[in-house]
């Protein structure tokens, strides 16, 4: 008997999804920081074994929508509402357990298997505390199998993965046994480009850039990536480069290192700025970037 499955992971921004997901599938296929609104963008990874094949997908964290692009990440939110086997709903010690509440109710009337992953619990005082937020969480979702956690030291993951397994369907595999993501390799270096500035730059900026692989050209022993990054305006621009190029220096130094970790090969990365006003409120341009199909 073979199980395969989808099991999607969903929850409010800076709760840990991203850390939680990579966890679980085992490699760094979402990029983390201690910003909210890294992840952009619904990555699968998946988990094979001989009898089961688990199809996990990190989603964007919940919020109200300010912009176009922000409306197209809740849409990844809500659409994995609706085409998962199992649903992970990830919430934390700190948020209020009610913070977006329409979204909250949403998860509440699904049918399918709910498990609650209470995560950083390695913040809490005592057990008490702990038992007072689970007593809470079993009013609002009263069907959810309730699983406190720590991603960040590992705590309860296995107990976790131990549960998925064993509510997943009956399913031959949907994707080959060799596959690890939906995603390509360009795809990767844009998200790992991303993550360096969302970690080197401060307040808006890092939220108004789009990051693009021009050019990808790989052979056995080295990868030469050429990749442009969209900012809203030329202030934004001039931030990104800093004074006489050291601050975009920077991140192309620590991009390179991590990429060259990701593929196991030498890079070559040259990197460009260019200004595309208003690019998150543009239906064309989120079309062109990946987020409007």
């Amino acid at each position: 008997m073979h199980r395969a499955g989808f099991v999607n992971i969903v929850g409010n921004p800076n709760v840990g999804k991203s850390t939680l997901s990579n966890l679980l599938v085992g490699e760094k296929l979402s990029i983390i920081t201690n910003k909210s609104q890294t992840t952009r963008h619904r990555i699968m990874g998946i988990v094979n074994g001989d009898d089961y094949q688990i199809v996990f997908s990190d989603t964007p964290g919940v919020l109200k929508p300010k912009f176009k692009l922000q409306e197209s990440m809740l849409d990844y939110s809500t659409g994995a509402l609706v085409d998962a086997d199992v649903l992970l709903y990830v919430t934390d010690v700190i948020e209020s357990p009610t913070k977006n509440q329409d979204f909250l109710d949403k998860v509440a009337r699904e049918k399918i298997p709910i498990l609650l992953v209470i995560n950083k619990i390695d913040l809490l005082a005592g057990q008490a505390e702990l038992e007072a937020l689970v007593e809470r969480w079993k009013t609002l979702l009263p069907t959810a199998e309730i699983f406190p956690t720590s991603a960040l030291h590992n705590f309860n993951v296995d107990n976790l993965m131990t549960r998925i397994k064993e509510l997943l369907p009956e399913s031959p595999p949907y994707f080959g046994k060799d596959a690890l993501t939906d995603r390509n390799s360009r795809f990767f270096v844009t998200e790992i480009i991303r993550e360096k500035i969302l970690m080197l730059y401060d307040k808006e900026v890092p939220y108004a850039t789009q990051v693009i692989v021009e050019k990808f050209d790989e052979s056995d022993t080295a990868i030469h990536i050429m990749a442009v990054i969209y900012v809203e305006r030329e202030t934004q621009k001039a931030i990104i480069i800093g004074h006489q190029g050291k601050k975009i220096k920077r991140v192309g130094i620590e991009a390179r290192k991590d990429i060259e970790k990701f593929f196991e090969k030498r890079v070559f990365l040259e990197m460009f700025v260019k200004v595309e006003r208003d690019w998150r409120n543009q239906e064309k341009q989120l079309r062109q970037f990946g987020y409007i199909e």
